[in-house]
């Protein structure tokens, strides 16, 4: 993707063009985020408490049972939004979906072990290990330039 910039002191209103051959994916999650005016806050809630959650402090954002929950160092908070939701308001460049129920926060993974046949072992820094589904495995194999 190719970005360019151009300074206009006679611009009235920042305005931002994109040319494409095709909208893809990539594209649409694009244009989402660019219209977001403010940062999407989330909130978790543990006990009888609603805490506020820096995307920073969040390793991995999982399904279970029928409900969404996020885990931090703190411990684990059950969320009222879908995964589909919490997939555009996460940052993309820090998170990536890696099956049908769970994304990753990157900068928490410690590594990856590739010597399983057709999945990615995820190991992340507090000792958790998950799986990248294999229908993910090319976009995770995409995000690490593999």
């Amino acid at each position: 993707m190719k970005i360019e910039v151009k300074v206009d002191a006679a611009c009235g209103e920042t305005t931002l063009v994109i040319h494409t051959n095709k909208v893809t994916d990539e594209i649409q999650n694009l244009v989402r985020r660019l219209a977001q005016d403010a940062p999407q806050v989330l909130v978790g809630f543990r006990d009888e408490e609603a805490v506020i959650l820096a995307q920073e402090d969040i390793l991995r954002v999982f399904a279970e049972g029928g409900k969404v929950f996020a885990e931090t160092a703190d411990g684990r908070f059950s969320l009222r939004l879908r995964l589909y939701e919490l997939e555009e308001r996460l940052d993309g460049k820090r998170f990536v979906r890696i099956s049908n129920s769970e994304i990753v926060n990157l900068h928490w993974i410690r590594g990856f072990d590739l010597s399983f046949a057709g999945t990615i072992c995820v190991r992340m820094k507090n000792g958790f290990v998950t799986y990248v589904s294999r229908r993910y495995v090319a976009k995770i194999k995409q995000v690490l330039g593999l």
